[in-house]
């Protein structure tokens, strides 16, 4: 399976001559997810759900198809009948040839006065890539491959360490980075590779990876 990060938190896995896109949100490029084959979205916040770059997609390959959960299908499934199915935790499926397992449920606590949304995390392949969207969810499988989140207004790096700790992958590359300045990436790095207990790796968005 090949791996290309995009920017911010997208990524897209292409294996067999298909292709499965996370998060093509409003921080990745306009064309993240055309030329998906299936496109899985985390939660409804605009960094990771933008309708029009979902859009652009099902209307470029009439046979595209999005995994999701409700509040977001909600909002584009009624354009696309048949082709956006409502998924949540504890499901199983099939997108594009890739296998997927659902894990958590809701968004990281940003503040206590902030009422959390739904989020949740997708683990493809048997372990092979877990994406967690905006949560540390640890999922009761082997990762092979974490996508970390390594700079949120939910988290800190004490944090993301400690989660990298727990899931124990064999390697990390980082999403959910936009906000991240390049003055600070050689601390992330640094902490994230000194202490995470991983092989932990930056991909610039366009890089891919054999996973």
């Amino acid at each position: 399976m090949k791996l290309t990060k995009k920017s911010h938190a997208c990524v897209r896995l292409d294996k067999e001559g298909r292709t499965l896109v996370i998060d093509p949100g409003g921080f990745s490029e306009e064309d993240a997810a055309v030329g998906a084959d299936a496109i899985l979205v985390t939660h409804e916040h605009p960094d990771h759900f933008d309708e029009g770059r979902l859009r652009a997609a099902l209307e470029a390959d009439p046979a595209a198809e999005i995994w999701t959960l409700k509040a977001v299908a909600d909002r584009i499934a009624a354009a696309f009948p048949g082709r956006v199915h409502t998924v949540g935790h504890g499901d199983t499926f099939t997108a594009a040839g890739f296998e997927v397992q659902v894990h958590g449920e809701l968004h990281a606590v940003i503040h206590p006065d902030i009422p959390r949304v739904t989020n949740v995390g997708y683990l493809v392949d048997g372990g092979k890539v877990f994406h967690p969207g905006d949560a540390l969810t640890v999922p009761d499988h082997a990762v092979e491959t974490l996508l970390v989140p390594v700079m949120a207004p939910w988290n800190k790096i004490a944090e993301v360490i400690e989660y990298v700790r727990e899931v124990k992958p064999r390697r990390a590359y980082d999403v959910h980075d936009a906000l991240l300045t390049d003055l600070a990436r050689p601390i992330y790095d640094g902490h994230l590779g000194r202490l995470g207990g991983t092989d932990h790796q930056r991909l610039v968005p366009g890089a891919s990876a054999d996973v």
